[in-house]
Parts: structure tokens; sequence; C-alpha cells
């Protein structure tokens, strides 16, 4: 059900301030350190870096770390300061950083995968260090004795992952756009359950343990809310960048979902509205609406001696209309359409100013993301992208009051 997005008439533009430079290649991914001014990130050139603030306002690199494989993606445990770096080669390499975030010592490198790893996510509480991979497989092994403690393949490369901490549920989201749940135990898994609705494949994956919700963001530029915890299998569309999504964040407190894409947009999605799941689109050989035969319907045209029309559907009531019958469009943003999609006549005459509010708020980040993390304690919101750049931004009431990047 892919829609039709135009370009949105007022986006905010973050005020820049300054910028951390110094990669060769693209940041794939970064995070910003808790309670320090600093930023850590790993990249494409295959070095680790620790940027902190000087006394100058600039952001300079405390550590400076080459590894021997470009850096994928990563994961940091600020309570124990443990940094889990995956690389190209398969490898997920484990150091400690010190108090002072000066120094970082490996403690043990664990043989992962067989190509790329594409996520990895260590566990405090489990002590396990979970990841998927290029090799179409999720693997978790456990980060005390470097233990491979089980894995499962998946029909695609494996790209999104989350964990539930509470049911030991893993999630796992592919190329292929379906999304695995797995039940973790010490050293064996099941299957629980499969879902898809992107058309493309799964780019990023959120989860929400409060609500029970879990968020996948798809090359198919959409991303969907599906209810875990309702066990209703309730699907909601959000339709708000024009190009893949590329990295999901979401902010507990405020329950509002950041999502980025490869188009520099940065969308915050009100969460604590009450949505509607987009209709499923209805198959007809005519018009729903003034029966006016489809081109396809060649008996149809034959006896009314009728031209056939184009199909359309209708994207607030499914029904296959002509565009005659669907000549305006709206913005629904109850069902996650922020942009005007096109809606038969009757639809458009009951859509009322009230229901056309907008949820959701949209920011331009002037590069091309990679991945967005957000600090709930500070209200920073960092993101890395393709132009070797990382921004972190201040965000407040839904607005950018700053961005350094």
């Amino acid at each position: 059900m892919a829609a039709e997005p135009q370009p949105k008439a007022l986006t905010r533009k973050p005020l820049l301030l300054n910028k951390v430079e110094g990669s060769q290649d693209v940041v794939n991914m970064a995070a910003i350190v808790p309670k320090e001014d600093g930023v850590i990130s790993v990249s494409e050139d295959r070095t680790v870096r620790v940027w902190l603030k000087r006394d100058s306002g600039q952001y300079w690199p405390s550590i400076y770390h080459a590894m021997p494989s470009p850096c994928s993606c990563m994961s940091f445990n600020p309570e124990t300061r443990r940094l889990s770096i995956g690389l190209d080669n398969g490898t997920i390499s484990e150091f400690i950083l010190s108090e002072d975030y000066n120094k970082m010592t490996l403690v043990k490198n664990y043989q992962a995968h067989q190509s790329r790893v594409m996520m990895v996510l260590f566990v405090l509480e489990m002590e396990w260090v979970l990841s998927t991979g290029q090799d179409k497989n999720f693997t978790w092994h456990c980060s005390e004795s470097g233990q491979r403690l089980g894995g499962y393949r998946t029909g695609a490369g494996a790209c999104g992952l989350q964990f539930d901490v509470e049911t030991r549920h893993v999630f796992v989201g592919d190329h292929s756009g379906q999304v695995t749940i797995l039940k973790l135990e010490q050293e064996s898994c099941s299957l629980v359950t499969t879902f898809k609705g992107h058309t493309g494949g799964v780019t990023a994956l959120c989860w929400d343990p409060i609500q029970r919700v879990l968020f996948s963001g798809s090359s198919d530029h959409s991303i969907i809310m599906w209810d875990i915890g309702g066990r209703k299998g309730t699907a909601i569309e959000l339709q708000g960048h024009n190009d893949k999504v590329q990295s999901l964040s979401y902010a507990h407190h405020t329950r509002q979902l950041i999502s980025c894409g490869a188009d520099g947009g940065i969308v915050v999605w009100n969460m604590d509205v009450e949505r509607q799941e987009t209709p499923e689109w209805l198959d007809s050989d005519s018009c729903q609406k003034c029966d006016q035969p489809f081109f396809w319907n060649f008996k149809q045209m034959w006896d009314s001696k009728k031209i056939g029309l184009r199909q359309h559907h209708c994207r607030k009531c499914g029904k296959a209309v002509c565009g005659k019958c669907s000549s305006k469009r709206s913005s629904i943003p109850l069902m996650g359409f922020e942009f005007e999609v096109r809606v038969c006549d009757s639809c458009h005459e009951s859509i009322t100013d009230e229901e056309r509010a907008p949820t959701a708020t949209f920011h331009d980040s002037k590069h091309n993301i990679v991945h967005v993390h957000f600090d709930a304690t500070r209200g920073w919101l960092l993101t890395s992208g393709t132009d070797k750049v990382i921004k972190v931004g201040v965000r407040r009431l839904l607005e950018f009051l700053c961005v350094i990047s």
C-alpha cells in the first residue's frame, strides 16, 4: 500500500553550529557518551574514535583506534563502558573504555559471522552479545566466556535487531521485508512467529518495552508499528519519508518515535495518539463509486460501449476507484499519512480539519543519514551520515534548538 508522498511545505531547518569531522569514509554508527560532552563513532575507514568537547568548543578525538577491517556497527553500554564493535570481516571486537574516555582496552574477539556484521547488541542482564550478519545468520555469545551459545538462519541478510529483556524475545528484520521473533534460552532458541508488511527490506527496528510495540523501518520508505503486546495483530503504517528509512530511535518518556531517512529528513512522530490501521485495498473489475469498467474488464467495456479506466485506491476506505472519483488529495495523519494522498471524493468530504491536524514534525538534517541515536537524559539527538559528518542536536517540544555537526 504505497503512498503518494508530496513534498512537505513546512520543513524546519536545524541551526548548524559546528562540525565533528575527520573520518575518511562513511560514519556507520555513533553514540552520545552519557554524562559526558562526547561522542563515540565507528567508520567505514576502519577507525573507532571517541570525540570529547574541548574548552575551545570543538570536538577532538581523545581516542583514535584503527581496526583490521571496516567498522560496520557498534553497541555501547555506559554502565560497564563496554564497547562492542561489529566489523566487515564478521568479527565482533569488545573493548572497555577508561573512566576518562582516553583509553580503550581490548577484552576479546568473537568470530560471529562469515561476512559483514550488520547489528550488534550487548545485553548486560543476560551477559549476552547478540548480532546479525550479511551471512543470513543471527547469533548470540556469552560475553563472560566468549563462547557461542547459538544461532538462527534467516531467509535473507539480517539487518534490524532488537531484544526484550523481560521475555527474552529477539526481533530480527531482514532484507526480504520479514521480521522474525525468536525466544532465546541459555543455549537454544525457538521460532515464535514471523510477519511481513513491507514491500522492501527491513532497514531498522526499534522496540518499546513499556507499550510492547515494535517499529520497523524499510527501504520502501515506510514505518510499521506492530502491536506485539496487544495480541490483536494490529499494524499501523507511518508514511513520512521520500526515501528509504535508515534508522529509528524512541523517546519512551514522551512516546515519540524519531525516524531518519536517506532523504536527509528527520521525522518526530507523536505516538501518544490513537492511530488507525490503513484499510486493505479492495479488488474490483469496475469503479466502486461510479461502476465504470477498468481497462482489463473487456466484457463490461464491450457491453457498455465505454473505454476502460485506470484503477486507483482510496487510502482512507480502500475502495477501488477511477481517477474521476478520486480527484482529491488529503493528509490522514491518524492513519500515518502525513503527506497528502489519494482519497475518493466522499472520503475527502468526510475528513475534518481536526483529523488533518499533523501528528509529526519534519526537520531537514542536510545530510544523508545512516544512523540516529537519542539521549533522553539530555534531549540530545545524534545523526551520522554518508558525508562523513556527525551531527548532535538538542530537541525540546519537537523542536531542534541547536545542532552541532
